[in-house]
């Protein structure tokens, strides 16, 4: 039977976009012809999905497979994936592959420097199908079995999994973020919700987050628990009750939900929202001012004075309210004490993107597309920083490429309205600070940016020294990320960045 189109379904989205990529990454595995073609065709696909702002199920019912191919890079192998998918709940090429290859490609691709064909090697080699035997087999030694892993890179995949286990089950935010505005707004549109907030290091807006949690206002608590756990994302209902569920999302993080009366809203946010350093503090001044605070308000002698908005929780311990952001007892409360809180930068504070790359090396949209794409997000330019050609496997591009490019962006720019394209580049830093593009191609461009891609593993001082001498360079604008940091993927290298 065909899924409709209602609020049970806003993961709907999310749920075709991660099948989709992982379609991609499979068919990188399987290494077969136009490989990275296809999978770059797949990754796009889903990221169109992601950006959706209605549900793809209601498109389909609307318009069939013709609409599916209204949605920016959905062909008519893909949209017939999703029309499968829609009708049956699964996609017969994604089964066929996982059983010719059946890798948990989730755990696996966490790892540093284990892409596509290093996971095939070593299934194919070594039977290897997950992270506890990929890290069984590094400590003995059996992956110098394999073509391209030497004695060293053995460690380094050691290392690298350690690193994997210290980050835990923490999940990057922005990869999360489509299925949390999702499945917010199914609760929204659940009948007698009055308002919803996602909590926690959500709220906070840190780079990664161990779980969701959903704080709803809602007349009906029980409509609102059964909607919850019974979303398509749902893998697992971990306990449920009348106003309150924890599940397990086929996403593989785990999200709670509390539903709260209306007159503990704000409380109730305040206290789920965290920090828990933050909250201690917070406690603390209520306790010195003969008041208790908890998540249903704030008490004196035993009457409710605050806890339906934050505003008047804040207000009720002599504060400010203090944004989100930075609630992290680094000073924000007193601040907020003597009524000097910053001025935070939002998203409308943004006017360009000085680091963004093209098709034309390991991005997957052309130029004018990302130019348009920022005209949409209000941005006023974009710097089109794709690699360089040191780095081969991410497409990087030679002298002559680079001022085809360039000259292909003024005419471009010549065509734009609202938006304006940097001619620029991603130029690779050498392992003795050198550049891989001379300077007197790079002069001819509107903006440089340098960065570091390998030999990560150098001495501090000679990393360091390294970094110093690209920033040196006369053409050199902008140092790109220059500890080397991998949110969840990879430590910084040693460097002195004082």
């Amino acid at each position: 039977m065909l899924r409709t189109h209602s609020a049970e379904y806003c993961c709907l989205n999310a749920e075709i976009a991660r099948l989709l990529r992982d379609i991609g990454f499979l068919t990188e595995i399987e290494d077969e012809a136009n490989a990275q073609f296809k999978a770059r065709a797949y990754y796009r696909a889903a990221d169109s999905i992601d950006g959706l702002d209605t549900d793809i199920a209601k498109m389909y019912n609307a318009g069939g497979l013709d609409a599916l191919l209204q949605i920016p890079a959905i062909g008519k192998a893909i949209a017939g994936k999703i029309e499968e998918y829609l009708k049956t709940g699964k996609i017969h090429q994604l089964e066929e592959i996982r059983q010719k290859i059946p890798v948990d490609i989730n755990q696996m691709r966490t790892i540093e420097g284990i892409g596509p064909k290093t996971i095939k090697l070593l299934y194919q080699k070594l039977r290897i199908t997950n992270l506890a035997e990929l890290e069984s087999a590094a400590k003995e030694g059996r992956l110098q079995t394999v073509s391209g892993i030497s004695a060293k890179k053995e460690q380094d995949i050691l290392k690298r999994i350690a690193f994997a286990k210290k980050a835990g089950s923490r999940r990057i935010l922005g990869e999360v973020w489509p299925l949390i505005k999702q499945i917010e707004a199914g609760l929204r549109a659940v009948h007698g919700v009055k308002d919803v907030c996602v909590a926690g290091s959500t709220r906070r807006m840190k780079e990664t987050i161990g779980d969701i949690d959903f704080l709803v206002v809602s007349s009906s608590p029980q409509q609102v628990a059964d909607f919850f756990t019974s979303m398509p994302e749902v893998e697992q209902v971990k306990a449920k009750g009348p106003s309150k569920a924890f599940v397990s999302l086929k996403d593989g993080i785990d999200a709670d939900l509390l539903v709260v009366p209306e007159e503990s809203w704000g409380s109730a946010m305040q206290y789920f929202t965290g920090s828990k350093e933050h909250n201690v503090k917070l406690r603390r001044i209520a306790i010195a001012r003969g008041l208790r605070l908890n998540e249903w308000g704030v008490f004196a002698n035993g009457d409710k004075i605050a806890g339906a908005t934050e505003q008047e929780v804040y207000s009720s311990l002599g504060l400010q309210w203090i944004p989100p952001e930075i609630r992290e007892d680094s000073g924000e409360i007193e601040s907020a004490a003597k009524g000097e809180l910053p001025e935070l930068i939002e998203y409308n504070s943004l006017k360009g993107d000085l680091q963004v790359h093209s098709n034309n090396s390991d991005g997957t949209a052309t130029i004018e597309e990302m130019a348009k794409a920022a005209k949409q997000f209000g941005l006023d330019y974009i710097a089109m920083t794709d690699h360089t050609k040191s780095l081969a496997m991410a497409g990087g591009l030679d002298e002559k490429e680079l001022l085809s490019q360039a000259e292909k962006i003024r005419e471009l720019n010549d065509r734009l309205d609202g938006v304006c394209v940097l001619a620029s580049a991603e130029v690779n830093i050498m392992k003795d600070g050198t550049l891989d593009i001379a300077n007197n191609v790079l002069d001819k461009l509107d903006i440089v940016g340098a960065a570091i891609h390998s030999n990560f593993g150098l001495p501090i001082e000679a990393q360091t020294e390294r970094l110093v001498i690209a920033a040196k360079n006369p053409s050199v604008d902008i140092i790109f990320h220059p500890t080397g940091r991998l949110i969840n993927k990879r430590e910084d290298y040693p460097i002195n960045i004082t």
